[in-house]
């Protein structure tokens, strides 16, 4: 296996290579500013709810919500346009793009994210991980549910997931067995919070800031998939 076209290496976006939770807590800064702590709560409301129904976060269609509680508050555009203007590219974690740079002299880097398709492109793009990744960037509802697509779009002999949420990369694991390496980075909310069922795979590699892929061999990348898989237990 060469290392330079039978690698993929699909890299989750919010709270992986950038901080997203820093943006929600600037959101949340905005909507006390503009509309009260009331008003913050309306927002969370409709976002909790669109989240439970949809699965991603949709923080436009929130704001379409709030529609019904400020129409004729002027405040309301300005909020839209914080959202989309927001500067992505000040909360890239430190050495991201490098890390990207160093990925892609292992094999392909590739960015594989959920979310809506007016702002997570956006995202990708003012951060700057489009230009990164030369436009290799993929965006679904449940990218865990569309892996053929994936292999589709990116053909190779072995992928490593890069990612925040260690059940989600159980489930890709579950599908994908020794073919993928999951990396679970523990940055943000969702890595303190999200627990494995009990039998769920364990990620095969983990480690604490994204810029710690910059240590990984392409041989340390395989060969951690070729271990066999430790399993969830009970938590006590």
């Amino acid at each position: 296996m060469s290392s330079d076209s039978n690698l993929v290496v699909l890299l989750d976006v919010d709270n992986t290579l950038l901080d997203n939770d820093r943006f929600s807590d600037d959101l949340d800064q905005r909507l006390i500013r503009d509309f009260g702590t009331q008003g913050r709560e309306h927002y969370r409301s409709h976002y909790r709810a669109l989240r439970e129904a949809q699965g991603y976060a949709d923080y436009l269609g929130a704001v379409q919500r709030l529609r019904g509680e400020f129409d004729d508050d002027p405040s309301l555009l300005h909020l839209a346009a914080f959202i989309l203007d927001y500067p992505f590219a000040e909360r890239l974690f430190p050495r991201a793009l490098e890390t990207i740079a160093h990925l892609d002299t292992l094999g392909t880097s590739v960015i594989l994210s959920d979310g809506d398709m007016v702002l997570q492109p956006r995202k990708v793009q003012r951060s700057g991980l489009w230009q990164a990744t030369a436009g290799r960037v993929s965006i679904y509802l449940h990218k865990e549910f569309r892996l053929d697509a994936v292999r589709r779009h990116w053909p190779a002999r072995h992928y490593v997931m890069v990612e925040d949420k260690p059940a989600l990369l159980a489930a890709m694991k579950s599908e994908m067995g020794p073919t993928l390496t999951t990396i679970f980075v523990r940055q943000g909310h969702y890595a303190q919070e999200q627990k494995l069922a009990p039998g769920e795979p364990e990620p095969d590699i983990a480690i604490d800031r994204i810029d710690e892929l910059q240590a990984l061999t392409f041989g340390e990348l395989l060969s951690a998939a070729a271990r066999p898989p430790t399993k969830a237990t009970d938590q006590p």
